[in-house]
């Protein structure tokens, strides 16, 4: 399909990017993003190789989602079909329209027909559909800021409960002198010459276009000849701060939280990046943890595992439980303990695993080893290994 030289690709006026998708005109971003990554995942060229009916179709569901995934592109895609819808094909595509009317001319519809400041469908389409209109734009746009990475490390009861911690923070940030322009205070800019003031470039993948930040001015439009001393032209530098955290009960080694909003500043006035922290959790003398389980290993003696045996186990920040071992425990035999584990999402609380480890004394007394020689004598005809030469010899 033919653009003009505003970079404008005609057939995209008559598709249904919501129809591609599998979505309605009012779903929402989250729906509109979940039917993306299912389709892309099912035609995926790496999942689908030889299958050209996939690849077709990855790239029609990647187009639609360049489209109806941003809020401002959306925004403007559905005011331009309804705009479509209105009237026919109100842009007259190719010499003349139907009936004999003269068609739209695109240089009319979408250039600078009234002179810089005219406005029109150009302001309103053209970053949408990776062309660029003649009308310079003298303010560059706004950029979100980056996300910042960061390590915390906090104790193992603050895991459970929860807790609120102060991070030191050294992210990037505009530049104090040039404030984000890059250039030499008290000189003035001018127009990129390699974006001509859109801040993108249009890099044509065979399928669709895709626009990129133009490689020259970085996406400001707008560039200056001397660049700022103190940060060298590239507008930004780095800010220490200090903020606090809410890290939620329940986390566990190694998870790593999202905070919005708190991560390095925006250029041109755009919203900060978010702050990313992985938290690590320092182990606990007693107590371990298995997904939202507690565990601990509790000793016992022969005697308990043997006869049975009320035992106490100790909780994490509670009073102890009282446990009953049946006569006939094994060593390693795992109990469960309700309700005293980790705290879940949700706010209930997971269990406890307790272990029991059967002792065997290191030094025994006189009548402790008279006792033991009376049970050996006792069962000294249960042949305990007796399956297992069975079973070697098998």
């Amino acid at each position: 399909m033919a653009e003009d030289n505003n970079g404008f690709r005609a057939d995209w006026a008559n598709k249904d990017f919501y129809a591609e998708l599998g979505v309605k005109k009012d779903a929402t971003a989250d729906e509109i993003k979940k039917a993306y990554r299912k389709l892309a995942r099912a035609n995926h060229p790496d999942s689908n190789p030889g299958d050209t009916a996939k690849h077709d179709k990855f790239k029609k569901v990647a187009e639609a989602y360049d489209v109806v995934g941003d809020a401002d592109k959306r925004k403007k895609y559905d005011e331009m079909r309804s705009l479509y819808a209105g009237g026919g094909n109100p842009f007259g595509f190719g010499g003349g329209a139907p009936g004999g009317q003269r068609g739209y001319n695109f240089e009319d519809l979408f250039g600078n027909a009234g002179g810089a400041g005219s406005g029109g469908l150009g302001d309103m389409f053209g970053d949408l559909f990776g062309g660029r209109t003649q009308r310079r734009q003298s303010r560059p746009r706004a950029t979100k800021g980056a996300d910042v990475e960061t390590t915390a490390t906090i104790g193992f009861l603050d895991s459970l409960e929860g807790v609120t911690i102060q991070l030191r923070l050294t992210s990037d940030a505009p530049c104090p002198d040039c404030n984000g322009t890059g250039g030499k205070p008290g000189t003035r800019p001018h127009v990129c010459p390699v974006c001509e003031g859109a801040g993108f470039t249009v890099n044509d993948l065979g399928g669709f276009s895709v626009n990129e930040t133009c490689p020259r001015c970085g996406g400001r439009q707008l560039i200056y000849d001397e660049p700022c001393p103190t940060c060298g032209g590239s507008g930004r530098g780095l800010s220490g701060r200090t903020i606090s955290a809410r890290i939620p009960a329940g986390v566990k080694d190694g998870q790593r939280i999202r905070l919005r909003g708190k991560g390095a500043a925006g250029e041109a006035g755009g919203p900060h990046g978010d702050l990313f922290v992985t938290v690590k959790v320092t182990p606990h003398r007693i107590f371990g943890r298995k997904g939202d389980n507690l565990t601990v290993e509790v000793p016992i003696s022969f005697d308990e595992a043997a006869l049975g045996a009320d035992i106490k186990v100790p909780t994490l920040g509670g009073a102890p439980v009282t446990l009953k071992v049946p006569a006939g425990t094994p060593s390693g035999r795992t109990f469960r303990i309700r309700g005293k584990g980790a705290q879940k999402p949700d706010g209930t609380k997971g269990d406890l695993l307790a272990t029991v480890e059967v002792q065997v004394p290191a030094v025994l007394g006189a009548e402790a080893r008279e006792a033991l020689e009376a049970y050996r004598a006792a069962t000294a005809g249960n042949r305990l290994r007796a399956n297992l030469f069975e079973q070697a010899g098998a």
